[in-house]
C-alpha cells in the first residue's frame, strides 16, 4: 500500500522505500535503493539516487540531484538548482565510483537556491548556505555561509533569522523572532534554551 503521493509522470523504482505523507512531483526518479522519510517533499525534476538517505520532513525543491552517498537527516531544506556532487576529480573516461565521498547534512540545515555542496563535506545543525555559495569544506552548525568559495559571514537561529554574534569569542544573545537563546564558545554555537 503506498501512504504517499506520486505524481503520474514520477517514477519510484521497486525497492524505494518513502514515508507516510510524502509528496512526489512531476518527472522526478526515486532510485530503488533510496530511503526517504515520513513528511517530504520531492519537487519537480529531481533525482534520488541508490545511496541515499533523506530524514523526515525534508524539503527538495525543483531540479536537485542527490547522488549515492548523500545523506540527509531530518527538516533539510534543498533550494532550486542547488547541487551535490560524490565523486571530488570526476573525469569522463575513468571509472570513479569506488572513490564516491560522503556528505552529510545535519538536521535543520538550509542549502539556498543554486549552491554547490562539494562531495565530502558535512554541513552541521541549522547551518544556512546562502543562495550560490560553492562550500567545499565542513560547515559549523548555525553558521551563516555565502560566496564563491563560501566564507562564514554569520551565524542563524533555528528558525532562520541572522544571530548577533561575532564569528569568533564568548557571547549570548537571542533569535529576535523566538526568544531563544544562544551561546557563542570560541567559534561554535549552541541553543542554550
Amino acid at each position: 500500500m503506498v501512504d504517499y503521493y506520486k505524481h503520474d509522470s514520477a517514477i519510484v523504482d521497486d525497492g524505494a522505500v518513502i514515508g507516510e505523507g510524502s509528496r512526489v512531483w512531476h518527472f522526478t526518479h526515486v532510485c530503488g535503493g533510496a530511503q526517504i522519510g515520513s513528511g517530504v517533499s520531492l519537487g519537480q525534476n529531481v533525482f534520488v539516487g541508490n545511496d541515499v538517505t533523506v530524514g523526515n520532513n525534508c524539503k527538495i525543491q525543483n531540479n536537485v540531484s542527490i547522488y549515492d552517498n548523500v545523506h540527509l537527516e531530518e527538516d533539510v531544506f534543498c533550494g532550486p538548482s542547488m547541487v551535490f556532487t560524490n565523486v571530488y576529480n570526476p573525469r569522463s573516461g575513468v571509472e570513479r565510483k569506488d572513490e564516491y565521498r560522503n556528505t552529510i547534512i545535519k538536521k535543520g540545515a538550509t542549502l539556498g537556491a543554486n549552491c554547490t555542496i562539494v562531495c565530502g563535506a558535512t554541513i552541521n545543525e541549522y547551518a544556512f548556505v546562502g543562495a550560490g555559495a560553492v562550500v567545499n569544506k565542513d560547515v559549523e552548525a548555525y553558521a551563516l555561509m555565502v560566496g564563491v568559495p563560501a566564507k562564514q559571514i554569520g551565524w542563524m537561529s533555528e528558525y532562520g533569522e541572522s544571530l548577533d554574534l561575532p564569528l569568533e569569542g564568548v557571547k549570548e544573545t537571542t533569535c529576535p523572532n523566538t526568544g531563544a537563546t544562544y551561546k557563542l564558545s570560541g567559534a561554535s554555537v549552541v541553543r542554550v534554551k
